[in-house]
């Protein structure tokens, strides 16, 4: 008799059907197929939380399915991924098919994880099979029931006192609150006018060199560390010349050389966190991008006459731990590609955090045999950027550390009234550098370069004073990279779901991206002043990450579930209480105009509706008259792209009109130049952008942008994932009669097609009256 094993997904199905041969057949539950009802909250808060699960709507078939495969099986092998969620989605596939909630003791069930799908990795934990972890099911069902308490209660509160259509959850409202707060730390900040002075200098022997004044007269020009915040000396353009004249009046030599050698080890290899701000900040991915790429090079990719391959390990981890074969095969590699000496003499050892979960890698390349540019036939170009990413990352990670000479002048005058420094790194020895360098967010400023061999008492040539102005800034609004990485020194969340509240929040209109930064949207900003006033232990950044904490307890053991969700429960459910009976309606003052009604004269106001501000006359309900905004439809905020106007070279803008998004050039109503917007994926007939359209009764539809020479459409979104099957650059994505993703490859004679599971977000949606 065979074995069955169960995967969530296809792709995963396919890579490990190949590794286990003839003894097994493996099938896809394609995601979760229990979870709470849609319709009504399924927590029955009387009987300690119990939640009540139902089959997800067009998994009745799925579960025919393997309920007859188990039936026919001499084992059942559960192998989701090796987290809380494949835990959680292993226990109801054992439940269904076994018909029992204590499931997990059937001795003809097992649980195997393993951390990368490969043969050596699958073959393995085949062999030592274990149980359900009860725990990580409980930890999972815990965060589930308290997500749905918070949804179904704040939700209609929303709708109630804001208006139609809202939702709120317990973690994604903490992290549009960081986006508020950062916008009013931004509004409010008083900008200050600050000066310094760069000197120009030249000794007995070339180059010359660069310095700046770092103090005059003993005070120092930029004081960095007086009670938390900058000092600054000079604060007008006159003391910046007065300064800049006694300069050219002294004679300067060099007070002293300090040289001294640094040390600058490598960066660890990629958690989920640092991969999700890496690719954000070197390739531009989405977190949610990023994590749909890595998830298709965990479960695997086709090549060629070998078949499916995953190529790097579990996406889904906060641990930088390392597998002592993986660093052995790295050094191998190192050193037949850049020599001994970018060895190091030991494995490099990197700590985790205290929380991350050491049974669980870091994210790594699977094999020393498959370096990027050998697969690069075999993947996208978003795919093949990914996976250099991480190679290059993993690889740097166990390379020497880079060996850097920094040299300081200090430079002055005799009475010592003036000094000036200059400093410069050379690198002696790149090391991992000779790979792979992490990017930063936001601009820093750079070391000077090689210096002339200058002793201490050296007369000096001033060649150029150059006094600058310059005012502090505010601090800069997040990116999808400084986002994340808040959330998770924040302890907000867990490595799963950052892509989701990041998606989540923007979905929901409670933010938008604004030249690549996140700005609250007013409607964010209302219904967070709103949970503040009234929830504030809900969206206390404290508060929520020791709930993340207490979660990982119940996952190891050392608290009950039900425990966790009723210490929440009461405190929250006396504030909606409190906020049903007190709160009013919650909307932003009209702002008055000048402007007058041209139906009935009267004064005309911008008032706020459900999609942004408008304007409406005072006289209302006598006088309906409305307009919309500068000529605009109604909308979110205007999104600034990259990309140039071909008429008069102005940036384009991504609007919002009767036919849907298209772009539009910034300069309007001077230069009227439109464009549909690309949806990333090239036309397969002639190479041009497909962008999305709509019929005149609003219907989407996509099309190739060079119609009429090109008649390529389809009623199908294309999305810009490769096709795991042919390797095709991308897929249509369709909706079937129960709702379901399906998506299939645009290459007919190929015939990939597979439904999907959508991601779930860290809080839902949830549909009330």
């Amino acid at each position: 008799m065979k074995s069955l094993v169960i995967v969530e997904s296809p792709a995963k199905a396919n890579t490990i059907n190949k590794i286990l041969g003839k003894d097994f057949f493996v099938k896809a539950s394609v995601g979760h197929i229990r979870d709470l009802p849609k319709k009504e909250m399924g927590v029955d808060v009387e009987k300690g939380f119990e939640p009540h699960y139902v089959t997800i709507p067009g998994k009745e078939k799925i579960i025919r399915e393997l309920k007859k495969a188990a039936k026919q099986a001499e084992k059942v092998f559960l192998a989701p991924d090796p987290d809380r969620e494949g835990e959680a989605i292993a226990w109801h596939i054992a439940t269904a098919i076994s018909g029992s909630r204590s499931s997990a003791g059937d001795e003809k069930i097992y649980r195997v994880t393993f951390n990368e799908i490969t043969e050596r990795a699958v073959r393995e934990a085949m062999k030592n099979p274990g149980k359900i972890d009860m725990d990580k099911v409980e930890a999972q069902q815990a965060r589930r029931v308290l997500d749905r308490l918070v949804g179904y209660g704040l939700s209609p509160l929303l709708w109630k006192k804001v208006r139609r259509g809202l939702s709120a959850g317990r973690v994604q409202s903490v992290a549009v609150k960081l986006v508020v707060d950062r916008e009013r730390e931004i509004e409010a900040f008083q900008k200050e006018e600050y000066w310094d002075v760069s000197l120009r200098l030249e000794g007995s022997t070339p180059p010359t060199f660069a310095g700046r004044l770092y103090k005059y007269h003993g005070s120092l020009v930029i004081n960095r560390e007086a009670e938390g915040r900058d000092r600054f000396l000079i604060r007008t353009s006159d003391e910046a010349a007065r300064i800049s004249e006694e300069i050219g009046r002294k004679s300067l030599s060099v007070l002293k050389v300090e040289k001294k050698d640094r040390k600058r080890s490598p960066y660890p290899p990629f958690t989920t966190s640092t991969m999700q701000q890496e690719a954000a900040r070197k390739l531009r991915y989405t977190a949610k991008r990023t994590m749909a790429l890595a998830q298709q090079l965990y479960e695997g990719i086709e090549l060629g006459d070998e078949g499916s391959v995953g190529l790097i390990t579990y996406m889904r981890t906060d641990s930088v731990r390392v597998a002592s074969e993986a660093q052995q095969w790295a050094r191998e590699y190192i050193a037949g590609r850049f020599g001994k000496d970018y060895v190091p003499e030991n494995p490099p050892v990197y700590k985790s955090k205290s929380t991350a979960q050491e049974a669980h890698e870091a994210i790594r390349p699977t094999d020393m045999n498959r370096p990027p540019a050998a697969l690069k036939q075999f993947l996208s170009k978003d795919l093949y950027n990914l996976y250099t990413l991480v190679w290059n990352r993993f690889i740097a990670s166990q390379m020497s550390a880079a060996r850097l000479e920094q040299t300081t002048f200090l430079v002055g005058d005799r009475e010592k009234e003036i000094e000036v420094r200059a400093s410069g790194t050379v690198v002696r020895f790149d090391g991992f550098m000779a790979l792979y360098t992490e990017s930063k967010d936001e601009i820093e400023e750079e070391e000077g370069g090689i210096f002339p061999m200058l002793k201490p008492g050296e007369a000096l040539k001033t060649l150029e004073i150059v006094p600058a102005q310059h005012f502090t800034q505010p601090p800069p609004r997040y990116t999808e990279a400084t986002l994340v990485k808040t959330l998770e020194e924040k302890g907000i969340g867990r490595p799963s779901t950052y892509a989701a509240i990041l998606s989540t929040i923007q979905d929901r209109k409670y933010v938008h991206k604004d030249d690549g930064r996140f700005a609250p949207t007013e409607l964010g900003i209302v219904v967070n002043d709103l949970l503040v006033e009234k929830f504030s232990g809900l969206i206390d950044i404290g508060f929520t990450a020791r709930m993340e904490d207490e979660l990982d307890r119940v996952e190891e053991g050392r608290m009950k579930w039900a425990k966790v969700v009723k210490d929440f429960y009461k405190p929250f459910n006396h504030d909606l209480s409190e906020a049903s009976k007190t709160l009013g309606k919650v909307r932003p003052a009209d702002i008055p105009t000048d402007v007058v009604c041209e139906k009935c004269g009267m004064p005309m106001v911008i008032k706020w509706g459900r999609h942004g501000r408008f304007m409406a006359c005072s006289g209302y309900p006598n006088c309906k008259n409305t307009r919309p905004l500068e000529g605009q439809e109604p909308q979110a905020p205007v999104v600034v792209t990259d990309l140039k106007c071909e008429v008069c070279g102005s940036p384009m803008v991504q609007r919002s009109g009767r036919f849907g998004k298209f772009l539009a050039c910034s300069r309007y109503p001077e230069c009227k130049t439109t464009k549909p917007v690309s949806t990333g994926v090239k036309c397969p007939e002639d190479g041009g952008d497909i962008v999305e359209r709509r019929t005149r009764r609003g219907k989407p539809f996509w099309s190739c942008g060079n119609y009429p020479k090109c008649k390529f459409a389809s009623w199908s979104k294309p999305v810009p994932v490769g096709c795991p099957k042919c390797g095709a650059e991308f897929l249509f994505e369709k909706r079937d009669k129960t709702g379901q993703t399906i998506v299939f490859c645009h290459k007919k004679e190929c015939g990939y097609k597979e439904k999907r599971e959508e991601m779930t977000p860290a809080e839902e949606a949830v549909p009330v009256g």
